[in-house]
């Protein structure tokens, strides 16, 4: 039987009937703030982490009952599992590999096939959008009250970096939440009209306000470009639009008075990284290092899943920090260790060699291919949004790879947006 089943009201149970819905719970969870006592703690299970493993026993329940097969596409999940699978049997300490093993599969592997069975319409994916974008929502107007307030996480002295409820030891957690938040609003930007438009374009103006106030070079650059990417395969006259609005926002927060000054001298810093970097530039230029020297010992499956951390100081130049310091008003000053090179393709490179690479080289080459074919088939509005997201999705995502790798509760919503990408694009195997 093939993946796709009969449309269902979608007003009718919303459990076993439409699993879809705790992906909804695990996005919801994400929001729920965590207290990390043990930062150096290598597994650490978030309650966003439980729904997501709700969600999977329910796919695997309903997998069983309605003896689905798999469409031909889903496979494109199988090089990732043999990759980290061969690395942690091939990693010196097998047992310590273990819970990145889990980890790994869990977001690149088995909450997106669960995401890939669950989601069978379009109703499931508007609820997860909806979702997220809701989450983003949340994380937004916290955050720029935060900027405002002076009670966010600590930069240059003051407490005026927008974190939302992640904390300052997840200081990327709200950004990258706003992030996706904003490409789902930027695509109903894009394909809609009358009110919906306003409603998005007032959405998306309070997300890039708290992106901005983020401080989060990274994720500028990556919206940045994923913002270029969807405005331009809108049509020109949208793109105007969508021009004028960013410069709108950026009018609003850098000229302001919200810590108008803090974002100019974050905006300039990302024209010398390269030149006159800061000290967290030149730990992560260092770190890049320290994975390429790993790689270069162990070229085909790397030194293991989680074995950044473990061989790090092996590698490391003299330069590079073991910590960064980190502090907002709930969890105060804290040090937390640098576990990873904050480039997740050097992440795979080192934990996983050349093997580990290629297979998830070939994940997102696949979806992007699939994506583009299947958005080119569009017709509607909400297939042109739909497209439009997983545009903005693969680019944000690949470019902020650059700069990020996974950790924290994040990641869960991360899987979810490459299930929700990989159900569209299976959707054309069962249609």
């Amino acid at each position: 039987m093939a993946l796709a089943l009969r449309p269902r009201s979608p007003l009718r149970e919303l459990n076993w009937q439409r699993p879809s819905v705790l992906a909804v719970l695990a996005v919801a969870l994400v929001c729920v703030p965590q207290q990390r006592g043990q930062l150096d703690s290598s597994f650490n299970v978030t309650a966003a982490d439980v729904a997501a493993g709700c969600l999977v026993v329910a796919a695997l329940v309903h997998a069983l009952r309605a003896r689905l097969r798999l469409p031909r596409r889903a496979y494109l999940l199988v090089p990732p599992a043999v990759a980290v699978t061969a690395a942690t049997l091939a990693s010196v300490d097998v047992v310590a590999a273990l819970p990145g093993f889990v980890r790994y599969l869990e977001i690149f592997v088995i909450v997106p096939l669960a995401m890939a069975i669950v989601v069978r319409d379009e109703v499931d994916r508007r609820l997860v959008a909806a979702a997220v974008l809701g989450a983003a929502l949340v994380q937004a107007l916290l955050g720029c009250w935060q900027a405002y307030s002076g009670s966010g996480a600590s930069y240059g002295g003051q407490s005026i970096r927008a974190i939302g409820t992640f904390g300052a030891v997840d200081v990327m957690g709200m950004a990258t939440i706003v992030s996706y938040g904003a490409i789902v609003a930027l695509a109903l930007v894009l394909t809609t009209r009358g009110r919906p438009r306003v409603a998005a374009a007032l959405i998306l103006l309070v997300l890039l306000a708290a992106l901005v106030l983020s401080l989060s070079r990274g994720a500028w650059l990556a919206w940045l470009m994923a913002g270029v990417v969807m405005i331009l395969l809108s049509g020109s006259r949208r793109a105007v639009g969508g021009a004028l609005a960013g410069a709108l926002v950026l009018g609003l927060v850098v000229l302001g008075g919200w810590g108008s000054g803090t974002v100019t001298q974050r905006l300039a810093s990302m024209t010398s990284v390269a030149s006159q970097p800061d000290q967290s530039v030149n730990d992560r230029y260092g770190l890049w290092e320290t994975a390429a020297g790993m790689w270069h010992d162990r070229p085909l499956l790397g030194v293991g899943p989680r074995g950044f951390a473990a061989w790090r100081d092996n590698y490391a130049p003299l330069h590079v920090s073991a910590s960064s310091d980190t502090a907002d008003p709930v969890n105060g000053f804290q040090r937390q260790e640098l576990r990873s090179p904050h480039n997740m393709y050097l992440l795979v490179l080192s934990e996983q060699g050349l093997l580990g690479l290629t297979a998830f080289a070939l994940l997102w080459a696949g979806l992007a291919v699939w994506a583009a074919k299947r958005a080119r088939r569009a017709r509607t509005s909400a297939q042109r949004a739909a497209g439009l997201c997983a545009a903005g999705f693969l680019t944000w995502q690949l470019v902020d790879f650059v700069y990020a790798d996974v950790g924290g509760s994040p990641t869960v919503v991360m899987s979810i947006m490459i299930g929700l990408l990989l159900s569209w694009v299976v959707a054309a195997d069962t249609a």
